[in-house]
């Protein structure tokens, strides 16, 4: 197990989904490969003519169909948010000099939360969106900023800290760039880190590093859930809490 697999907090940007686009891949090849091998087998074997020769080429079509008609668009939509979350990703990674910390890729059992930036200004969610656009602020879907909303909540029960969280889509143009919706802020990606450099400083060096910690325990305790398979046989995971209010 390499550094990476067993500190959740290096994982890499689009990690995630990067290895599901590989994995929807590799499944297409496996299955359009088995059903041309079993295709040919049977005509070698019965003939040209057979009925299960001829009902095995009709699965391939069929099969052809159905992967051209709904898992390659599938795939092409994966790869393109895998591809925006590792834009993103390399923006933050910018950012992180000693004052800041970022954790890309993190999952609690309940979701995935794209990054999670810690700095001077606070801390922030990051969900990020391949949508091509334009996008208009007023008329988001309720689900995408209610995912914004639940990822704040959860990383705010772990640190005892404000969360900010944010929608910030990769290549899409957006018409009020930086404005909020329900407590939600939406940005494009180029204009990410000019705003978040912007801020004024809110958390102190100590205090970084303590939430840091906190998201890393809760990382970790997650991973070691799921490789004692609790998670299959627990109620839904539930982050831990902090005690004492989030300051508001």
């Amino acid at each position: 197990m390499n550094a990476v697999d067993s500190d959740p907090t290096r994982r890499t940007a689009g990690q995630y989904a990067r290895a599901t686009v590989k994995r929807l891949r590799m499944r297409t090849l496996v299955t359009l490969g088995a059903l041309a091998v079993a295709t040919a087998l049977l005509g070698r074997t019965f003939g040209l003519h057979d009925k299960r020769f001829l009902g095995s080429e009709v699965a391939l079509l069929v099969s052809m169909f159905v992967i051209s008609r709904y898992v390659l668009p599938l795939v092409e939509r994966r790869d393109r948010g895998a591809t925006g979350e590792e834009q993103v990703g390399g923006l933050l990674d910018q950012m992180c000099d000693p004052g800041w910390r970022v954790i890309h890729d993190a999952t609690f059992g309940r979701g995935n939360v794209d990054h999670i930036l810690i700095g001077p200004p606070g801390i922030f969610t990051i969900e990020t969106k391949s949508h091509p656009g334009p996008i208009r602020v007023a008329r988001l879907h309720g689900g995408m900023l209610n995912q914004a909303r639940a990822q704040q909540s959860a990383i705010e029960r772990v640190t005892g800290e404000d969360v900010e969280p944010l929608i910030v889509f990769s290549r899409a143009w957006v018409d009020r760039p930086m404005a909020r919706r329900r407590g939600v802020r939406v940005a494009p990606a180029r204009m990410l880190v000019r705003y978040l450099a912007k801020l004024p400083p809110r958390l102190s060096r100590r205090e970084i590093e303590q939430a840091h910690t906190l998201l890393a325990q809760a990382l970790l305790e997650h991973q070691a859930g799921l490789a004692r398979g609790r998670t299959h046989r627990a109620a839904p995971h539930r982050l831990p809490s902090v005690r004492g209010r989030v300051r508001r």
